[in-house]
């Protein structure tokens, strides 16, 4: 039996994927095979031996400790795309809060509730709630991938110009562009054009504060800024100092920050991104899927740290060994002792990954001495 600890609610179409004559869905266990999560944080969880993967149900892993789960043979999935439609409609609501003063403006008609004659208020109030369309207006979004092309081509279909900005931009991400979406060199080129901005990356130390003083003094003045990529992304205090100096006409953001919180033209919502129902269900299939492959075939997809690579197994055993990306396949092969049928192997940045289809039996120990290596298991 195949233990699966899950560290957070998980949709039951996802967990309902496992077969129960093979797997265990538990949320208590101390020797999981592999753990299913959302935010759950596990950077002080202590992983068992018995661990071979952890699958996010969601896009963003920094609640993981990605590269403490590779040096010890541990492969990190997440599930890319599976919340992109529910992300890119809160999006899209985005654009129009920090327009239109929706929030403020309903928060204001609600105020009036058991006053005289509300109707009449309201309609000689209406006026200091006036905003601009967002039709025909720049939108520039940094990172295209699976939410940010969604993005950028429901807003030209809704009528507004759009530039786009990805260095690590796929072919088929290109090829799922609208044609009217102009992707640009420099993030600079949307610092200074863009009357909305959006941000569609991942967070990595790097990253931090990508919209800080400096961005923010590239901009138009009147700027709109969204962020429902990650809060550490935009620093936070620069964005509500320019919005005091008129600088940024709205800030939306779906990470809580303290400093932003009550602040003018500042609006927090509580990570509601991925907060659909049908996010969810996806989600939990596709991270599902993801550990079914791994744990009974050793095939490898949507890993943030090992290659994604699978080799039909036809012979007696299928060696599945994750190593760094200095390992070579021949030196896989010279230790495993046994006849090699077919074999792949594939880098990730700093790991590799290498499938060995056998006859006989693998020399497992002989396997794991190899330098660099960091795990090896025999299906």
């Amino acid at each position: 039996m195949y233990n699966i600890l899950t560290m957070n609610k998980i949709a039951a179409c996802g967990t309902d994927k496992f077969d129960k004559a093979v797997y265990t869905i538990t949320d208590e266990c101390a020797e999981p095979t592999a753990i299913m999560v959302r935010s759950a944080k596990l950077h002080d969880y202590e992983m068992p031996s018995s661990l071979l993967a952890i699958a996010r149900a969601g896009a963003g892993v920094n609640n993981i400790p990605v590269d403490k789960c590779a040096e010890q043979g541990v492969v990190v999935f997440n599930t890319p795309g599976a919340n992109a439609n529910a992300v890119k409609e809160l999006v899209i609501c985005a654009l129009l809060l920090a327009s239109r003063r929706i929030t403020e403006a309903a928060a204001w008609a609600n105020s009036l509730k058991g006053t005289e004659d509300a109707p009449k208020t309201v309609e000689g109030g209406k006026a200091k709630f006036a905003g601009p369309e967002i039709f025909g207006k720049t939108l520039g979004v940094i990172g295209l991938g699976a939410i940010g092309g969604k993005v950028a081509n429901a807003a030209v279909a809704l009528g507004m110009k759009v530039i786009g900005f990805d260095p690590f931009l796929s072919d088929a991400a290109a090829k799922a562009l609208d044609p009217a979406v102009k992707v640009v060199d420099s993030k600079d080129e949307i610092y200074k054009n863009a009357d909305y901005i959006t941000l569609h990356v991942p967070f990595t130390p790097d990253a931090k504060n990508s919209i800080s003083k400096e961005q923010i003094a590239m901009m138009k003045d009147g700027v709109r800024i969204i962020n429902a990529a990650r809060g550490e992304l935009v620093d936070t205090a620069a964005v509500v100092e320019a919005i005091k100096a008129g600088k940024i006409a709205k800030y939306v953001t779906d990470f809580a920050d303290d400093i932003g919180l009550g602040e003018e033209n500042v609006i927090t919502l509580p990570h509601l991104g991925a907060s659909t129902p049908e996010s969810e269900d996806n989600c939990a299939i596709m991270a599902a899927d993801e550990l079914m492959d791994y744990i009974e075939r050793g095939k490898i997809r949507n890993s943030v740290t090992f290659p994604n690579l699978e080799l039909a197994k036809t012979a007696d055993q299928l060696v599945c060994v994750l190593h760094k990306a200095e390992v070579t396949e021949d030196a896989v092969k010279a230790a495993v002792g046994a006849d090699v049928v077919a074999s792949a192997s594939a880098t990730k940045k700093a790991w590799g990954y290498t499938l060995l289809d056998v006859k006989g039996s693998a020399n497992v120990d002989a396997v794991k001495a190899v330098a660099g290596v960091v795990g090896v298991r025999v299906i």
